[in-house]
């Protein structure tokens, strides 16, 4: 199995968008960006905001898209392509109606669960789609017809203390998910109640 060399947040561009629970990926790329010390700037070549970093042992490249959610892939596409990075050199983080609020989890692989972020992704990755996506727990409203309001609403104060200890844990697993000890990592990460 291929090395994770690029972390990709998913999430909305603009002020408005912010604090919304659909940039949770966003977020987890910003707390590795801090935690490296490094800014993520702006990059036309790759229609988003880019850094490179070191995390323990690992270079990375960090992208947030400056494309709207359901245009991501132009801007993994354009990453990949530039430094000629595999699907499985990328983990995409994301938010997840189907987990609560303060749960995450790795995952490798797989469908876009009616993700548009990832829908447009695996599109533009010509349908290939093993690469790694960090499910960041943002919860449900309950019916299917509330998920867009919910998903471009903000979490309460409580909602969003839990999805920061997610997001710490995140952080903390992914010093093991980068040595390719996915197993720990994840073992580490879904304990987290």
């Amino acid at each position: 199995m291929s090395q994770v060399t690029a972390i990709i947040g998913l999430g909305n561009p603009g002020a408005e968008y912010d604090a919304t629970r659909h940039n949770a990926g966003f977020w987890l790329v910003d707390a590795i960006a801090r935690s490296a010390h490094t800014e993520l700037r702006p990059e036309k070549k790759f229609l988003g905001l880019y850094a490179k970093a070191r995390l323990g042992d690992h270079e990375l490249h960090l992208l947030n898209p400056t494309t709207f959610m359901n245009r991501s892939g132009a801007s993994v596409a354009a990453l990949a392509q530039f430094f000629k990075l595999t699907p499985d050199n990328l983990l995409v983080a994301h938010d997840e109606l189907d987990l609560p609020p303060g749960q995450s989890r790795y995952k490798t692989g797989g469908g876009h669960g009616g993700h548009n972020g990832l829908r447009d992704i695996i599109s533009a990755l010509g349908n290939q789609k093993e690469f790694h996506r960090v499910r960041i727990g943002i919860g449900h409203p309950g019916e299917a017809k509330q998920v867009v309001n919910y998903v471009l609403g903000r979490p309460g104060k409580a909602e969003q203390e839990a999805i920061e200890r997610s997001l710490d844990e995140c952080l903390a697993t992914l010093p093991l998910a980068l040595s390719g000890d996915w197993a720990k990592a994840m073992n580490r990460l879904h304990s987290v109640k």
